[in-house]
């Protein structure tokens, strides 16, 4: 029986392998260069938002407060008028990477825990490299990919940002099962 004691060096492993990654494909690569786009008078909505603060959360606009609501005429006219948006603010402030590195990391580390939660019971011992490597990327590439997709699905964050998010999760998952794969206990 495989312990998740013995799976510590492929769980530690890969989440610095898919975070080192991660760091390539957003930095380096232009794969996501385009994912952001700047609004036409991003000084004139600024200070459209500036003239009434919303502290840091989610909003979205029109808010409506109920399914009721959103059936209503009022409410239809609002959305048909527009503009329809879902919008993430964050404290005022320069952005520290340093936090946002560490959580990213974190993330990274239980995703990978997780993985090994499922494989741990699973996989014998001396199970031969494909063998951990196929549930092992099939695990990561959902844990990494498949959330992003309701983003687009619910939230109009454009198809193409997801397709390229699903790559990253392909990269990520095949990283996480080949770390898995080669340190798996004998």
């Amino acid at each position: 029986m495989v312990t998740l004691g013995m799976l510590l060096i492929p769980i530690v492993g890969s989440a610095v392998l898919v975070f080192f990654a991660s760091a390539i494909i957003h930095m380096v690569l232009p794969i996501h260069k385009s994912d952001y786009k700047q609004l036409p008078d991003e000084e004139g909505f600024r200070a459209a938002l500036n003239k009434s603060p919303a502290g840091p959360g989610q909003y979205v606009v029109p808010y409506c407060s109920d399914m009721k609501e959103m059936a209503s005429d009022a409410m239809k006219a609002k959305q048909n008028q527009g503009p329809n948006a879902v919008m993430i603010l964050r404290p005022t402030g320069v952005v520290s990477m340093g936090p946002l590195l560490g959580r990213w990391f974190l993330v990274c580390l239980v995703t990978s825990f997780t993985i090994a939660l499922v494989v741990c019971g699973t996989l014998p011992a001396g199970s031969d490299y494909m063998s951990v490597f196929r549930p092992v990327a099939v695990a990561g590439f959902l844990a990494y990919g498949y959330a992003n997709m309701a983003h687009s699905v619910w939230f109009g964050r454009p198809w193409s940002i997801a397709f390229k998010d699903l790559f990253d999760a392909l990269v990520y998952g095949c990283l996480t099962a080949g770390m898995f794969g080669w340190r798996w206990p004998h």
